[in-house]
């Protein structure tokens, strides 16, 4: 009977899963890459559309593909592949070649000409390459002598190895940014080429890195080959995503996609734009219903037992009789109760009935209630930016391998326990700090913000990315964030000796602060500030002693970018609603609203009066510093007695009373009222720097 309770309650579950399921999955068991009742093939090279080989079934001409030929609408280049993600693997010719008798006369020559239209061949894998004894290749103008890169092979053909091209007898180099037309020119570097006897010529082509490994045997029969290149593609002409989907018949992505804009040049131009499946999908983005949903179920995944797929991810349950959340990094399953024996009657019949009927319900709430959360989940991810942090973590990736991280939802509230108010860290105006230990056993912090604007959301997933690449010392470093949350979550290292706040006013003495410290930690901030102003364009907006945080070595960090704001690049100032922490707001920002780098320049400057005086910035002690602590400071320097409200620590510690005086009268011009009359970072970075050289000598 038991069995039989078992076997029922196991084929409702799995009732339950395949309507689930059903209802949300989508088979991609074959993915179309063409559009319909049009070829999706050449031979053995697959044609995604927006590419095509016959009338109407291409986006335009410049996307045709000759099927005899396999090359595309009016280059020379073969194509051997098209992928979904923006690039081409194909062949190009070795045509470029110069060759010379004894008397380093020109025998037979040839330049490379190479028309790509608009697809250009990627920097990013391919290399020019130079083949011969003293030879060299050069990349022009496709019409014109305009040099725009070359390289050289040195030898006089006695040294010569087989395999890569490290100079002796072979040279290679990098490929120049977007290259659509162009000319290759070999020539001899000396007139000794064609004397040797072993090679009479020069020869220069383009291949994929790593795809070509030198033989001496090519010199006599390498202009007959070719060679794999990489070129990229994308739709759109000097068009962005966002402009695109305003303007009728110019957007291209279909449902369940992402828009990526691929822009160039310094002031960042859109060049066009690219389409890529959403998470949870794949296929071909430019194709009407071409994105199919992933069976995660079908392959690995995390689900400790039951999978259930559903439309951009899938869930895990618990089989019968287990409870938990299923996830393999979850809480698992395991049972709740063990089973009894049941005697055979007719009651306890009616028992095992309601009771099947019981656990039933509660499966297909829990299932309900699990689908209701990963929608929730969808709904804030998609709110908070996640199709546009993907789209430009996608942009990212292949030239920067410290892109910001997509956390889920899951792994945070397991990493500080459920958000567990034992694992509060730190609190303020806009939000709250948790520490946390994740899967892979770093302690890291995570900020759960109040609230964030829906008007700046593509402002705050910019700054993320901008904010996930500083590689600074003294910098806190932003790992990632969630965004399956009602506000984003940032996820930050841990610094572990907490802020100078703490060391300054908190419950641990000042003590611990030497004027050493506390000089080495003015610099450091100041440095950190000028890196991050000349570098990123980004202006803090909350230098605090609070939001600077200390190692054990008492090694400086800058924290809580929540507030940030950036400044394009060509432009010196915003005007923006005022924010900040009252004492050390820039009086100037306060008044006018116009926020410029000067504004942390003043805070920083609050920053080093607090050092100095060990007082707090903004305070209810009843001491003369409740008028304000900037104007006590500037009237006690300039009445001479700045002695009487300097730190114990400082004073005792501290250098010669002119040394500290140079210090202070930094702190003074930092915090002058008018902007203009302020030094900037860099200036009061390289002052400290001094100050801190002289202290040591």
């Amino acid at each position: 009977m038991r069995l039989l309770l078992n076997l029922i309650l196991h084929l409702m579950e799995l009732l339950l899963m395949m309507m689930l399921s059903r209802a949300t999955t989508t088979s991609v068991d074959e993915i179309t890459q063409a559009l319909p009742h049009c070829p999706d093939k050449c031979g053995n090279v697959t044609i995604p559309y927006p590419f095509g080989t016959k009338k109407n079934c291409y986006l335009n001409k410049l996307f045709h593909v000759d099927c005899k030929k396999l090359q595309i609408w009016n280059t020379t280049f073969k194509v051997q592949e098209i992928s979904n993600d923006g690039h081409m693997l194909g062949l190009l010719p070795v045509a470029a070649y110069r060759c010379y008798n004894e008397r380093h006369e020109v025998t037979n020559a040839s330049d490379a000409r190479i028309n790509l239209s608009r697809f250009p061949i990627s920097s990013k894998v391919n290399m020019l390459t130079a083949v011969g004894c003293d030879a060299r290749a050069d990349i022009k103008k496709y019409k014109g002598e305009d040099f725009i890169t070359g390289c050289s092979s040195m030898t006089n053909c006695k040294d010569l190895h087989n395999g890569a091209c490290l100079g002796m007898g072979c040279s290679q180099t990098m490929i120049p940014y977007r290259l659509y037309s162009f000319r290759i020119h070999t020539n001899s570097n000396t007139k000794r080429v064609g004397s040797w006897g072993l090679n009479n010529c020069t020869y220069g082509f383009v291949v994929e890195k790593g795809k070509y490994s030198f033989s001496k045997k090519d010199f006599s029969n390498i202009h007959r080959r070719t060679y794999p290149v990489a070129l990229e593609w994308w739709v759109g002409d000097n068009i962005s995503c966002e402009k695109a989907k305003k303007t009728n018949n110019s957007y291209f992505c279909q449902e369940n996609s992402v828009c990526i804009d691929l822009l160039h040049g310094s002031k960042k131009k859109p060049l066009g734009y690219r389409c890529q499946c959403a998470q949870g999908y794949k296929g071909n983005a430019y194709l009407p219903n071409g994105c199919k949903d992933i069976d995660e179920c079908a392959g690995q995944n995390e689900c400790k037992y039951n999978c259930v797929n559903m439309k951009g991810g899938y869930n895990c349950s618990c089989p019968s009789g287990q409870q938990g959340d299923g996830w393999r990094n979850g809480t698992g399953c395991s049972y709740a109760t063990p089973f009894t024996s049941l005697p055979p009657d007719g009651g306890n019949r009616i028992s095992m009935g309601i009771a099947a009927s019981l656990v039933f319900t509660l499966i297909l709430y829990s299932g309900l209630k699990q689908r209701n959360i990963i929608k929730s989940r969808e709904m804030f991810f998609k709110k908070n930016g996640g199709l546009i942090l993907q789209r430009l973590l996608f942009e990212t990736k292949q030239s920067n391998d410290h892109t910001a991280k997509i956390y889920s939802a899951r792994v945070l509230e397991k990493a500080t326990d459920n958000f567990h108010k034992s694992n509060v860290i730190g609190e303020g105006g806009y939000g709250t700090v948790y520490k946390g230990t994740l899967e892979d056993r770093r302690t890291v912090a995570i900020k759960k913000s109040k609230s964030i604007d829906e008007n700046q959301i593509e402002q705050f997933i910019n700054e993320v990315i901008i904010l996930s690449e500083i590689r600074h010392p003294n910098v806190v470093k932003l790992l990632g964030c969630c965004l399956e949350t009602h506000t984003p979550l940032l996820v930050y290292e841990f610094v572990t000796n907490k802020t100078v706040f703490n060391h300054l006013h908190g419950h641990r003495s000042s003590c611990s602060l030497t004027f050493e410290r506390r000089l080495n930690i003015a610099t450091q901030t100041a440095e950190a500030l000028a890196y991050i102003h000349s570098t990123t364009q980004i202006i803090h907006r909350d230098i605090k002693s609070s939001n600077i945080l200390l190692t054990d070595d008492y090694t400086a960090k800058v924290s809580d970018f929540g507030i940030s704001k950036f400044i394009p690049i060509d432009q010196t100032h915003v005007q923006t609603l005022v924010h900040g922490t009252l004492g050390y707001i820039d009086p100037e920002y306060f008044r006018s609203g116009i926020l410029t780098e000067k504004s942390d320049v003043y805070s920083f400057g609050m920053l080093l009066v607090e050092l100095l005086t060990g007082r707090k910035v903004y305070s209810h002690d009843g001491t003369e510093s409740d008028l304000g602590l900037a104007m006590f400071f500037v009237s006690s320097l300039e009445r001479n007695t700045l002695i009487q409200i300097l730190d114990d620590q400082v004073k005792i510690n501290g250098p010669s009373h002119e040394h500290i005086k140079l210090v202070a009268n930094l702190a003074k011009d930092c915090i002058e009222l008018e902007g203009k009359k302020r030094p900037n970072m860099e200036e009061v970075k390289k002052k400290l720097e001094e100050l801190r050289k002289e202290f040591y000598h």
